[in-house]
């Protein structure tokens, strides 16, 4: 977590605090400070940003933990899992689903959105798509596991949101936690993230070719999809 997406965070003076806390870590999530598959900022540092006990942040963080927000790591920290209740309520749907299966939706999702991409999509939007790819591949250079996924579902992400469909994009939003999970899977899988494929999509969306781009998304995930069934 960078240093400063922390100071965001103001201190809690009135009664309630660990109410007040939940409601300040809550915001950090839903406004996308804290992004999905990021880790937050330790204990020490809420409890120092919050001006509250470690004690306190600890069950603010436990109660976020039980929302469906945050999922604990051991020895590794706590991570953004979900950006609502309701898409930590999916993600524990989904939490026990084959990993096929959550391939087969993100291909029903990711699809349709890049062919609505083409057509709606702004230059700012394919600007951020090609930032968010870059980043992705520092990441990666550098050997940051958890970096590579949080950047690449951020990808993604990005490309739904050129769709400019508020219910696709809500839709989409609630399934990040699983989406984050799916990426790791496929990283542990594979080793690797193909980057020459995600160029080819924003290419097409870039040249508003609909069909192109619903193609180039369902091509690798049809791919992924293929190595993960059981043999």
């Amino acid at each position: 977590m960078q240093d400063q997406d922390l100071p965001q965070l103001r201190t809690a003076r009135r009664a309630g605090l660990i109410d007040q806390v939940i409601e300040q870590l809550r915001g950090q999530i839903t406004s996308g400070v804290w992004a999905i598959g990021g880790r937050i900022p330790t204990e020490s540092e809420l409890a120092q940003l919050t001006g509250t006990s470690r004690n306190t942040v600890r069950e603010a963080v436990q109660s976020l933990v039980h929302a469906g927000l945050l999922e604990r790591r051991q020895g590794s920290g706590t991570y953004v899992l979900a950006s609502s209740e309701m898409a930590g309520a999916v993600s524990r749907q989904v939490a026990g689903a084959h990993h096929v299966h959550v391939l087969e939706v993100r291909r029903a999702l990711e699809a349709g959105a890049a062919r609505l991409a083409a057509t709606r999509r702004t230059q700012d939007d394919i600007a951020e798509q090609r930032r968010l790819i870059a980043a992705r591949n520092e990441a990666s250079r550098a050997g940051s596991q958890d970096g590579v996924v949080a950047y690449d579902v951020l990808v993604h992400r990005a490309i739904v949101r050129s769709s400019h469909n508020p219910v696709l994009i809500e839709l989409y939003e609630n399934f990040l936690g699983a989406l984050g999970e799916s990426v790791r899977s496929n990283l542990a899988a594979t080793g690797q993230i193909r980057d020459e494929e995600h160029v080819a999509l924003v290419d097409a969306i870039e040249a508003r070719d609909g069909e192109r781009a619903a193609s180039e998304a369902a091509c690798y995930l049809d791919q992924m999809i293929e190595e993960a069934k059981p043999e």
